[in-house]
């Protein structure tokens, strides 16, 4: 009952949260110097507070209703959970695009990439060994190795007009079809698991009424909290004179990487290093496929037709960034490959290799 408790002051300091964000935020532009800067800052952390922990909640709720109900724990961590684990960033991005933001929706998920590999990955394998999976190996590295260069050539060949449109889309959502089913069959097989006993039976035990609020809370949380981000990182972005770009692949992508990292380390320091390979490899291919791909297709029309409506600008820049995240997919597989494993010498390299890449993208080291 005290855990129920707890829930509900949280649930409660999420909405009063909320309303406060919704009633100050539109002040920010009116603010002038380094009181705008600060401010903005300070909504971009709640921002970022409130798509994790919104996230957190909407699953909580949603998985514990479809418990309730009798739905298998299988469906419910292929679909409410894997959604929730991707839900910052998918919020992110649908918004930027909305807001013609495309510098935050393309690296956000390019950055994210990136860091949950080379700088969350790298320094799960400085703490302990990482054993990998061999489906990871065969299967799902290279998998991630494919979709990232199918995008990045989307993304060469249509460039900022149409950039990644809806059949972009499409093609995305086509492969995270195939992906989802792989998903299944290896559930099905045993080979997954998806969700702790002891956490189920938590969940069930709350009342539907409380699981509802959560359902509602979470989401109206990662709504907010999108929209606060976005509004603050292009605020930002304009008051320093960087692009949207840099702030999407620093900034943004590290606050919605936020759960991959604190999940990665806690999971390595407990010995599960299995959670921390597939949940990296998992999160970088719902980045692309289902973040990308539904942003892309919910872009709005504007009156064209369908297929030849603008999507998502894929800017020239974010070429190397492209690149990059092929590199971290392919150096993950190279640094496990033979052992099945990664160890603290692979962490150090992939450290090092995000430390070269973000002085790229910062301008300090230039091609």
């Amino acid at each position: 009952m005290s855990k129920v408790k707890e829930y509900l002051k949280f649930i409660i300091f999420l909405v009063i949260l909320v309303a406060g964000l919704f009633a100050t935020m539109n002040q920010v532009d009116k603010m002038k110097g380094g009181i705008a800067i600060v401010a903005s800052v300070v909504y971009l952390v709640m921002g970022f507070v409130l798509l994790i922990k919104g996230a957190d909640y909407f699953v909580d709720g949603a998985s514990g209703i479809a418990s309730k109900f009798g739905i298998p724990q299988i469906i419910i961590g292929l679909t409410i959970v894997a959604f929730g684990t991707s839900a910052p960033e998918a919020a992110v991005s649908i918004s930027s695009g909305f807001k013609g933001a495309a510098g935050l929706a393309v690296g956000n998920v390019l950055g994210s990439n990136v860091m949950n590999v080379l700088l969350i990955l790298g320094l799960a394998a400085t703490i302990t060994n990482l054993k990998v999976g061999v489906n990871t190996i065969w299967i799902e590295i290279p998998f991630v190795i494919i979709i990232t260069g199918v995008l990045l050539v989307m993304g060469i060949i249509n460039g900022e007009n149409p950039g990644i449109n809806k059949a972009c889309g499409l093609i995305l959502w086509g492969f995270f079809i195939i992906f989802f089913i792989y998903l299944i069959i290896s559930a099905k097989n045993g080979k997954d698991a998806l969700e702790n006993d002891e956490e189920s039976e938590h969940k069930v035990s709350i009342p539907v009424a409380l699981l509802a609020i959560y359902v509602i809370a979470g989401m109206v949380a990662i709504v907010a909290g999108s929209n606060v981000t976005v509004d603050s990182a292009s605020f930002i972005a304009s008051k320093l004179g960087v692009t949207d770009r840099i702030i999407g692949l620093t900034v943004v992508a590290f606050g919605t990487s936020l759960p991959e990292l604190v999940t990665s380390c806690i999971a390595a320091k407990k010995g599960n290093a299995d959670i921390a390979i597939g949940n990296i490899v998992g999160s970088n291919i719902f980045n692309i496929l289902f973040v990308l791909g539904t942003t892309a297709l919910v872009m709005p029309l504007k009156g064209e037709a369908f297929f030849v409506a603008p999507g998502i600008a894929f800017a020239k820049a974010f070429i190397f960034d492209g690149i990059a995240a092929i590199y971290a997919a392919v150096l993950l597989l190279l640094c496990c490959f033979k052992k099945k494993q990664l160890g603290k010498i692979a962490g150090i390299v992939m450290l090092v290799s995000y430390a070269i890449y973000f002085l790229f993208t910062i301008g300090i080291i230039k091609l």
